[in-house]
């Protein structure tokens, strides 16, 4: 059985043209990658876990709030990432500060084979991107998600 995760694609328009809302993953692995690195704010669930549920609770942890009472959220289907992932996703109309997001944090041992332990956040950034731009950053599977919103 595949890991399945789930997330919220948020968006908006300004100025007329369609946003979405991305996160780059925290830790050291991911610090210097841009294109192709991005994602939609998501996390695992278990099985027999609602995945709009695990949905909002992975958006609140990444970005230090929840989606505001009564925010439809839109079925988007599934993608398969390259390792084998499954990701579920909804999309969700909506606006959000990126530069206040307050990321849930994981510890990993680093450097690698050190012994010591460091905690990093789980997601080290945010932020809105036109639908072109945003092709460019997410994990490549990710990209058909953007074609479903439209």
């Amino acid at each position: 059985m595949p890991r399945r995760s789930a997330g919220i694609l948020l968006h908006r328009v300004r100025d007329g043209e369609r946003e979405v809302l991305l996160v780059h993953p925290g830790g050291p692995f991911w610090a210097k990658k841009d294109g192709g690195a991005w994602s939609i704010p998501k996390g695992e669930y278990a099985d027999g876990e609602d995945p709009r549920a695990c949905a909002l609770r992975e958006f609140e942890e990444e970005l230090g709030t929840p989606l505001p009472p009564g925010t439809e959220l839109a079925e988007l289907g599934t993608v398969r990432q390259a390792a084998g992932k499954v990701i579920t996703a909804f999309g969700a109309a909506g606006d959000l500060d990126p530069g206040a997001i307050r990321s849930n944090t994981f510890t990993v041992e680093w450097p690698p084979r050190s012994g010591r332990t460091q905690e990093f956040p789980e997601v080290d950034r945010a932020g809105w991107f036109g639908v072109e731009q945003a092709r460019e950053k997410l994990n490549p599977a990710q990209v058909e998600l953007l074609d479903r919103l439209e």
